[in-house]
């Protein structure tokens, strides 16, 4: 194997990594200090676009984790700085939360109903048929669709919740067009976090605890890997897949050192 170069910046996934079901993991609290004070570049990832940095930065303070607004990257971020490269001052009907609204906004995009450049799609708790419907006419008229992130479920208290990827599934099989997904695991999302800190892939890190989607994007990015084993993967899973993460630990505890 290839001997990488030392670590200069890291990627960290958030639910199940840094916190679980809203409470902290420990060492969580530890390994941010340990960043924050060395200095070194880093970011908070989430494939979740319904929340704005802001939204997430007092979110993770209210249970002891101080996360600078700027050191969180979102699913919904990463879409709009897509959406401006790719097209900039664009129109979109959008199917969201502030998160995105607001990230969407912030880079010169205007939202309507009447003609957009684009439809795009993204996480929220109150998905409407009526919404939908417009979706689905919107995109048969010749809207691109673009979703933020391909995952189908999200976690609650009581349970899954359908998330992004199922409901980009439905608008799928309405119209035969298949969205552009942003989030992970597209290394997409992962080059423009870096290009966000100024890091480069081969001296930087991804923390997720996920195969299928936080190992896979920093894999396909060119990235060091680790898997935490307080999330959704266990260790035994980890053979299922036709890939390794570059190393396994039980916890984000584990690498306070290696910062």
């Amino acid at each position: 194997m290839t001997e990488r170069k030392p670590i200069e910046s890291w990627l960290t996934d958030m639910d199940g990594v840094l916190m679980h079901e809203g409470v902290p993991v420990p060492g969580a609290d530890r390994f941010i200090k340990k960043l924050r004070d060395s200095g070194r570049p880093f970011l908070v990832l989430t494939n979740n676009s319904i929340y704005t940095a802001r939204d997430l930065h007092a979110r993770l303070n209210r249970i002891g984790l101080e996360v600078p607004a700027e050191n969180i990257w979102t699913s919904a971020l990463a879409t709009a700085t897509f959406l401006d490269n790719q097209h900039p001052g664009g129109t979109a009907y959008v199917i969201g939360e502030a998160g995105l609204t607001t990230a969407l906004h912030d880079a010169g995009y205007v939202m309507t109903d009447l003609n957009p450049d684009f439809v795009i799609l993204g996480e929220t708790r109150t998905y409407s048929f009526e919404a939908l419907t417009k979706a689905i006419r919107l995109i048969n008229d010749g809207a691109r669709f673009i979703a933020t992130n391909p995952d189908n479920t999200g976690p609650s208290p009581a349970g899954a919740l359908p998330a992004t990827g199922s409901v980009a599934a439905l608008i799928t099989k309405a119209t035969g067009k298949e969205p552009y997904f942003v989030g992970k695991p597209n290394p997409l999302m992962m080059r423009s976090a870096l290009n966000t800190i100024g890091a480069h892939s081969e001296t930087s890190a991804m923390i997720g605890d996920r195969m299928d989607t936080d190992v896979l994007a920093g894999l396909e990015a060119g990235m060091e890997t680790f898997l935490v084993l307080t999330g959704l993967t266990s260790r035994n899973d980890i053979d299922r897949y036709p890939y390794r993460p570059t190393n396994v630990v039980d916890s984000i505890a584990d690498l306070v050192d290696l910062v």
